[in-house]
């Protein structure tokens, strides 16, 4: 964790991370409803992507004619980057540092809650695992993950497969996790949050 995180809020930082479709966002919903401030990476790198000026102009000169009246075709990127990891990281590096940026700012401007938050989707692929003090997974077979994404984004299952193999893998992101939360739907989810956000309280 940076000096600037850790010594400075003397807060407890946990990371809460999984793959598409996992529903980590649905644990975040829960977690917000205890009272806890979240922080979403991916809708702040979204609003970074689609506002910050100089960010346009370096995924315009990476990636080409990407954007659509001032917003980012979303579709034409996620062939782009889905397909090829390498252009997945040149994207990573142009957005992560602002999320970070913000992250820092919005850590300092909740000072007062004793846990906070930060939802990614690459929590461990970008290295902001590091940050935190404790990480969550989020985890579902590859068969629910599919079925969910299917239906929410209304895309083929090739898409979201190849969107699944664009990130680590479960056991992959379990190196660094210090709690699992199963969210396939063998185990009721609400008891498991619960008993994570005692523990978690506890640490502080």
């Amino acid at each position: 964790m940076s000096t600037f995180l850790k010594n400075e809020n003397k807060q407890l930082l946990v990371g809460l991370t999984g793959g598409i479709g996992s529903g980590k966002s649905t644990v975040a919903k829960i977690f917000k409803s205890l009272g806890v401030p979240i922080f979403n990476s991916d809708t702040e790198a979204k609003n970074i992507i689609n506002t910050n000026t100089e960010v346009i102009k370096q995924i315009n000169a990476e990636f080409g004619a990407i954007y659509d009246e001032g917003k980012l075709n979303t579709q034409k990127m996620a062939k782009l980057v889905f397909s090829d990891k390498k252009a997945l990281d040149k994207l990573n590096k142009i957005v992560h540092p602002r999320v970070k940026k913000c992250f820092e700012l919005w850590v300092d401007e909740n000072e007062k809650a004793p846990i906070l938050i930060k939802e990614a989707a690459i929590l461990i692929e970008s290295g902001a695992y590091q940050q935190m003090d404790k990480v969550i997974l989020v985890i579902a077979s590859e068969a629910v993950r599919i079925q969910r994404v299917t239906v929410r984004d209304n895309v083929s299952e090739d898409k979201v497969k190849s969107r699944i193999q664009a990130q680590y893998s479960d056991k992959e992101k379990s190196n660094h996790a210090d709690f699992i939360i199963n969210n396939s739907g063998e185990e009721l989810i609400i008891p498991q949050v619960l008993e994570i956000y005692s523990e978690i309280k506890n640490l502080n």
